[in-house]
């Protein structure tokens, strides 16, 4: 089976983890957010990105829940002595990426072939797409009023009320090729269990893309379980925007999009009100093999409908 993955954030990553240990790299390609992206100390940042590439690599900072393992912090603690600005926690692997990365961009490679050469240093053999070569910026209006989204997210630490986003550069940007192509020979698209509003609907806002992807069966798996976001603010931001954090309510959130839907066992008693396919199963992935298995289930899932559609 050929899949696409849709992906941003720890949570999306993990799950991508998961189809990267069941799926080879010719049976798998992963669509990442790149709303998040920013230039700090002069240098691009792709947190998305990264958390797919610390995660398929093996390096993830599981103490912190973001970064890469084995840390240090020589360079924040020096930076800070000198008064400069270390609200954006940049290990020293870290800047290492960021550093080569903007290198290869400020040398004339897009974003694609960037993410190709440094994914590939770190032994990764799938293909990590980002959504876009062209810059889109999500922008977060809030009782602040209009903020990048990570300033929104880490200098302000998510505490203003969200009134909702936009997402700067979106109409101009052209979908990655590389994603389009994958798209033409494809069997099922999953949208993995990242945050709605800020992860996923950037990719679902550039132009043809959403039209695409109504060619082959999609699958989201719930961000949302139990009424809380097992990681970021997408319940506190549903509860800001009047929506209830549930899981049926993500699924309308992408309405006629999806031909089926994955919720965690715990929301069993909402998979009747939910109008399309749906399965439940455990979607709280803490080990490796968590991740697997929901990988599995949610293969499956793809393959039964894929089947009942003919």
């Amino acid at each position: 089976m050929k899949l696409l993955a849709i992906t941003g954030g720890v949570g999306g990553a993990k799950l991508a983890l998961g189809l990267s240990r069941v799926l080879g790299p010719d049976e798998v390609l992963f669509a990442v957010n790149t709303g998040d992206d920013f230039s700090h100390l002069g240098l691009h940042i792709s947190p998305d990105i990264d958390s797919l590439t610390y995660a398929l690599a093996e390096e993830n900072n599981t103490e912190l829940g973001w970064g890469r393992q084995g840390e240090t912090w020589q360079f924040m603690d020096t930076l800070q002595a000198l008064g400069g600005e270390t609200w954006f926690r940049l290990g020293d692997k870290d800047l290492a990426l960021h550093t080569r990365r903007t290198q290869l961009l400020r040398e004339g490679a897009g974003l694609t072939a960037a993410t190709h050469e440094i994914t590939t240093a770190l032994g990764i053999t799938h293909r990590i797409a980002p959504m876009s070569d062209d810059p889109v910026r999500t922008i977060v209006h809030c009782d602040q009023g209009a903020l990048a989204f990570q300033h929104y997210f880490v200098r302000e630490a998510c505490q203003p009320a969200v009134q909702g986003f936009e997402f700067s550069g979106i109409e101009q940007a052209r979908l990655n090729p590389l994603i389009a192509d994958w798209l033409a020979d494809c069997d099922g698209v999953v949208i993995c269990p990242s945050n709605p509003y800020v992860s996923v609907d950037p990719l679902l806002g550039l132009p043809g893309f959403r039209e695409a992807l109504t060619k082959v069966p999609v699958v989201a798996v719930s961000p949302i379980v139990g009424g809380i976001a097992i990681k970021g603010p997408a319940a506190k931001m549903m509860a800001e925007l009047q929506v209830p954090a549930t899981a049926g309510a993500v699924a309308g959130h992408y309405g006629d999009l999806l031909d089926g839907f994955v919720m965690d066992n715990s929301d069993k008693n909402e998979a009747k009100q939910i109008k399309i396919p749906t399965i439940v199963t455990q979607t709280i992935m803490v080990t490796l093999a968590d991740r697997v298995a929901l990988a599995n289930d949610t293969i499956r899932f793809l393959q039964q409908l894929r089947a009942a559609q003919g």
